[in-house]
């Protein structure tokens, strides 16, 4: 299984536990597969962040949400949103919010604004970002 994607080390808990192992023996054979380097915390948060942000077109709030939900810790969360630049993060948005624009049908700006950045916060894009492109696009 591990040969084929990342998972992460509640994902191979809960995994096991739902073949019939008791939690403690559960628990070894995470703790043995993390040992040998089958599983990696670290590993899944990078895959998971390129993943979810390339074809998702995720924010960092909502893959931070989602990870901490996976168990994943803080640092590894952190190396994995590395992984994305700011200029591409930023570009993404921005082409975002342009096609989601043309789909509004509303001539009144305060509504465009409202919904554009509803559409943003909802993926999980920060608000200060958001907020920065809508004005530019505006």
């Amino acid at each position: 299984m591990c040969s084929r994607r990342e998972y992460c080390r509640k994902e191979m808990f809960e995994k096991a536990i739902s073949w019939g192992c008791v939690p403690s023996d559960a628990q070894e054979v995470v703790d043995f597969l993390v040992k040998h380097g089958f599983i990696d915390d670290r590993r899944y948060a990078e895959a998971y962040v390129k993943d979810k942000w390339r074809f998702n077109k995720w924010g960092r709030i909502k893959l931070t949400y989602m990870l901490r939900g996976q168990g994943v810790g803080d640092a590894d969360i952190r190396a994995g949103l590395s992984a994305i630049g700011e200029d591409a993060y930023t570009e993404l948005l921005a082409d975002e919010l342009k096609k989601k624009r043309k789909s509004i049908k509303s001539d009144n700006e305060a509504e465009i604004k409202g919904k554009l950045f509803r559409f943003a916060a909802g993926r999980g894009f920060e608000s200060d970002i958001v907020a920065e492109i809508i004005r530019n696009m505006m």
